[in-house]
């Protein structure tokens, strides 16, 4: 077989390898080393010579075509393990394979010329960046070089097949091996998407339900005190009872499809009855710019979460929420004259509540501050305004 037809062969074992892949498990590239042992076929040539007897000192050839066979399966099956590829012993056999390239193809020329495309298909599975080129050339040149002085002007076909070998096999695994991390790295980001989500909902649902209830368990208590002596005062809270249920409701599907938007106003609103309810005087004040929507909806939970520690563990008599802003962030700041750093607050900031919140904060570029404040204790919020962002 001429080399000039041997070359346009190169291309098939990679085809070959996809087209017997099963449909669905298919992977760019030669699956294993495998896909590269049909190559082997190219030393047809020099076997046939040496069974034929036209090889001189036909023991050498014989030596040197076993040996380099067994380097290149060695090297292709290593090119596809990335420890193995990487390793000094796999950079040594292809020396060693290159060593036993030049010296058959300096002493016989002729079908032994083709070892140079071999060589040039194991660098190429072998070497990547730079390096791929620099052997690439340096060998097409060397089999250029060779085959010239063996053959004359025929040894361009040997010097094109061999640069064509190894920059052809470069590409098509680099190809497959950035496709195949492209991959992992699809199905990393969706598992982290997934978490988002799931961290996200339960986060919500921890907001919202512990200020709910923590209203809703207020008032009850309030409408079973005042039901002896003031019904209407009783159903006055059991009606709120209801109402406050209902906006649960609503706010749950919200934070269930993930488009919920908060609003200050009605969170601040809500502290009012929910402090009212418990015995605590509420006093709110707002100064400043108007504030954005995120601002606003990040603030809200804020209040939900500092009043329901205020509600359940403070033991306060009054709450004052504080609403500012200057040119560059806005700040929110809620103070109770309770008991301080009590131990189920440092539980819940450990847990969900104040950890959640100050995650939510430091996801728009802002920070929370929760501690105790001479007889009670201040949680402080602050952000960046989207204007001065």
């Amino acid at each position: 077989m001429k080399p000039a037809l041997r070359t346009r062969l190169l291309a098939l074992p990679f085809r070959r390898s996809a087209a017997c892949a099963p449909e669905g498990q298919r992977r760019p590239g030669p699956p294993s080393g495998y896909a590269m042992l049909p190559w082997l076929l190219m030393l047809l040539g020099a076997f046939s010579n040496l069974v034929q007897g036209k090889t001189p000192n036909a023991w050498v050839g014989a030596v040197g075509l076993f040996i380099f066979n067994s380097l290149y399966v060695s090297v292709v099956f290593r090119a596809f393990v990335p420890r193995a590829r990487d390793s000094a012993g796999t950079r040594w056999t292809l020396v060693a394979m290159g060593v036993v390239t030049f010296g058959l193809g300096i002493g016989y020329g002729g079908s032994w010329l083709l070892f140079f495309p071999l060589l040039g298909l194991a660098c190429g599975s072998v070497l990547r960046g730079r390096a791929v080129g620099v052997v690439g050339l340096a060998l097409s040149v060397s089999a250029g070089t060779i085959g010239g002085y063996q053959e004359g002007w025929d040894a361009v076909t040997v010097a094109y097949g061999t640069f064509l070998s190894t920059m052809v096999t470069a590409a098509i695994l680099t190809l497959s091996e950035t496709v195949i991390e492209l991959g992992e790295t699809r199905q990393e980001l969706a598992r982290s998407a997934v978490e988002q989500e799931r961290l996200r909902f339960s986060r919500d649902l921890h907001d919202l339900l512990g200020h709910t209830l923590s209203v809703i368990v207020v008032k009850a208590e309030a409408a079973r005190r005042l039901a002896p002596r003031q019904l209407d005062s009783a159903l006055g809270q059991i009606s709120d009872i209801e109402s406050v249920g209902r906006q649960a409701l609503t706010e749950i599907r919200e934070a269930v499809t993930g488009y919920r938007e908060g609003s200050l106003s009605g969170d601040l609103d809500r502290a009012r009855s929910a402090l009212s309810g418990a015995g605590v005087e509420p006093v709110v004040r707002q100064s400043g710019r108007p504030l954005d929507p995120q601002t606003e909806a990040l603030f809200g939970w804020v209040v939900r979460e500092a009043v329901t520690n205020v509600v359940r563990h403070s033991g306060a008599t009054r709450c004052e929420i504080v609403v500012g802003s200057s040119e560059e962030r806005a700040t929110l700041t809620v103070t109770d004259n309770g008991i301080g750093a009590h131990p189920d607050l440092v539980d819940s900031a450990a847990g969900n509540g104040l950890k959640g919140l100050t995650e939510r904060l430091s996801g728009a570029g802002g920070s929370l501050e929760a501690g105790a404040v001479g007889d009670g204790f201040r949680v402080t919020a602050r952000l960046p305004l989207t204007g001065a962002a």
